[in-house]
């Protein structure tokens, strides 16, 4: 995608952020609007095309998670969530509410630019989906993962829901199979970013993961832990249909 292509959205309520980034992408070839709530982005979203959403997570009356969970359900719009606090879980609740990355206030205008353009690229570089591809079924040990409504049904036909970072990292484990992937590379493949120094939101949705799926989480016998290395989907996966 080219950036005159590309129309970004900043939704903060700090007007000089919004100022700041509008103009900031404007000079670098993006067209950009700017508001301050959950009320303009919609407004927005009715009105005009947006390519990318950078979104706020503190914002006056409906916050920045209800309304990624919100957008989600209606749009595959990709949403770079900004959070003003470092904590770890504020992280992982924004990548499961659907957020495809997160930067934490303060950043550097020239980090989200970088940003943005990691998450366009990736989006852009997609193959489109077929019918099949939206209604492939993925069965291990027993369990049925459905990529078109993303449930996960256990051997004796309960569906365990999962958020969606959860089976997006499900999926890419088991398109995967019996191969070694570390944290940058489930990152990159589920969110198309690198794991930072400190970031651990992988391991907690792993553990989330080996819980729904009845996991011994000191012996665990499907999702391994490959120590020094990463994690990987240990058995027989087959496709169908």
């Amino acid at each position: 995608m080219n950036p005159s292509d590309a129309h970004i959205l900043v939704v903060d309520d700090d007007p000089e952020i919004r100022q700041l980034l509008g103009t900031y992408l404007q000079k670098n070839g993006y067209r950009a609007s700017t508001v301050g709530d959950g009320h303009g982005m919609w407004q927005t979203l009715e009105a005009s095309q947006v390519d990318l959403i950078v979104l706020d997570l503190m914002l006056p009356g409906v916050d920045g998670l209800e309304l990624c969970r919100t957008l989600r359900a209606r749009s595959k719009i990709p949403v770079i969530m900004l959070t003003a606090r470092g904590d770890e879980m504020d992280r992982v609740l924004g990548l499961e509410m659907g957020a495809d990355d997160y930067l934490p206030k303060p950043f550097s205008a020239r980090e989200l630019l970088a940003r943005i353009k990691v998450v366009l690229r990736r989006v852009h570089d997609l193959p489109p989906k077929t019918l099949d591809e939206a209604n492939h079924k993925l069965e291990f040990a027993g369990w049925v993962l459905d990529a078109h409504t993303q449930h996960l049904t256990s051997p004796a036909g309960v569906v365990v829901p999962l958020s969606h970072a959860e089976f997006r990292l499900l999926q890419v484990l088991l398109t995967h199979p019996n191969r070694v992937l570390n944290r940058d590379q489930l990152l990159d493949l589920t969110q198309g970013r690198e794991a930072g120094p400190f970031d651990r939101s992988v391991d907690v949705l792993i553990g989330r993961l080996r819980k729904h799926l009845g996991e011994d989480a000191k012996q665990p016998t499907l999702i391994k832990t490959v120590r020094g290395r990463g994690y990987v989907l240990a058995g027989k996966v087959t496709a169908r249909d």
